[in-house]
């Protein structure tokens, strides 16, 4: 398959009005845009805030521990859901896959035209939501983690920077595309914060300093 790369050396308003998409969603689970993390100040107290500790182990992980992707509507499960609101132009066939459309990826600035070459990325891996608290949830809290469209937790992506990623913390990787930096630490303090997951030292230490720059 051959791809074209659209590359952007900040996040312009063309990028920004294409993470907004303009299709729009039927059913209960519809949204117009990616849920916004909390604001830089929030976030600098969130990430002083949030518990330290060494990461866990991955003895018993498997991402079958963390159900996805479940339906949400009608034929739709989280993937479609999230290839629809983050996309531009997006059409469904009936049993809501999407055949076309346009998508931006945020990660790298890359233009796709093709759902194929997008990956939806759990902002916190799920492994390392496992190394980090998850390990201890029920299987319920797990699916909800791996599923959760109420906060900036999913968002598609080139799939091969993506894959890059892996499970890796900010101390490890960060996306790309510089311009992105902010709101991706943003990101990530929310969801910890939110979902009471510890962090380790380096991942503190470098989500401090990219909020510091915010």
């Amino acid at each position: 398959m051959r791809r074209v790369y659209a590359r952007r050396i900040s996040l312009s308003a063309g990028l920004a009005a294409a993470l907004v998409g303009t299709a729009v969603l039927n059913g209960p689970a519809a949204q117009a845009a990616p849920p916004a993390p909390v604001d830089a100040a929030t976030a600098r107290a969130y990430a002083k805030a949030l518990t330290v500790r060494a990461e866990g182990s991955l003895d018993g992980y498997s991402r079958a521990r963390f159900p996805h992707w479940i339906t949400q509507h009608g034929e739709c499960n989280t993937r479609e859901v999230v290839l629809q609101r983050d996309g531009e132009d997006v059409e469904q066939n009936s049993k809501c896959a999407a055949v076309s459309g346009t998508w931006v990826s945020p990660y790298d600035g890359a233009t796709w035209h093709d759902a194929s070459d997008i990956d939806i990325d759990h902002v916190v891996p799920l492994a390392e939501a496992w190394r980090s608290g998850a390990n201890e949830w029920t299987k319920a809290d797990r699916q909800k983690f791996a599923n959760d469209l109420t906060r900036p937790q999913l968002i598609a992506v080139t799939d091969r920077v993506n894959q890059a990623k892996g499970d890796k913390d900010p101390a490890k990787w960060m996306p790309p595309l510089k311009g992105y930096a902010c709101t991706y630490a943003r990101m990530w303090v929310t969801v910890k914060h939110d979902y009471k997951l510890t962090v380790d030292t380096a991942e503190k230490n470098k989500l401090v300093s990219v909020l510091a720059g915010c």
